[in-house]
């Protein structure tokens, strides 16, 4: 079950604004019901999206120019709130291969590195730069490079930055800790094999 090395990730953008975009936004707490992820794409952004009685609302992800984006752009301090891990599967689950923000809250960030969710930073000039042209052309590809670390869009582009670890997992197919732990299990069940405290 080798992971697979994300060097790279393109594809349309949508530019979701706002500062402390929490967890409970992302994902409200009545979608937390569930006994696996795999239905979390409905919740996504719910209670923005969505009046009380279930209408669609003006939001950038119910914006049909937009459909299909896999690379999410925002503001400062994305995913603060709970620590829960169904949002960053909420936003991998609804086809995000990435999101870029000026950071991160730190468990968010852990969350979305150990399901291959890539997310980087960028400065809040250079993310109205890469929204600006997104919305001037919908279709444009957006590309972030994270041996590069740079977003490229059109003909321009910004710098972006991820910390070192997390950039090392991902481009080397290590980010997740099961996915690595079930590859070496026949190198456990060979070590075990050869201690006599195991053997008997």
């Amino acid at each position: 079950m080798a992971l697979a090395k994300i060097t790279q990730i393109s594809g349309r953008a949508v530019h979701v604004p706002g500062n402390d975009i929490d967890t409970d936004r992302i994902i409200p707490a009545r979608y937390l019901k569930c006994i696996t992820f795999d239905g979390l794409a409905e919740g996504l952004f719910a209670d923005v999206r969505h009046s009380p009685d279930g209408q669609l609302q003006p939001h950038p992800l119910n914006d049909p120019r937009f459909a299909g984006a896999t690379i999410l752009l925002s503001g400062a301090n994305f995913g603060c709130g709970s620590s829960r891990e169904h949002a960053p599967q909420a936003i991998e689950k609804s086809g995000f291969k990435a999101v870029v923000a000026e950071n991160f809250a730190e468990i968010f960030f852990g969350n979305s590195t150990t399901i291959g969710l890539v997310c980087v930073n960028a400065s809040r000039e250079d993310i109205a730069k890469v929204s600006a042209a997104v919305e001037a052309q919908p279709g444009l590809e957006v590309t972030i490079d994270l041996v590069g670390r740079e977003i490229r869009f059109g003909g321009d582009k910004v710098p972006c930055t991820i910390r070192d670890s997390a950039r090392d997992a991902l481009i080397n197919g290590r980010w997740d800790a099961i996915g690595e732990l079930l590859d070496g299990l026949p190198a456990v069940k060979a070590t075990a094999a050869r201690l006599p405290y195991l053997a008997a």
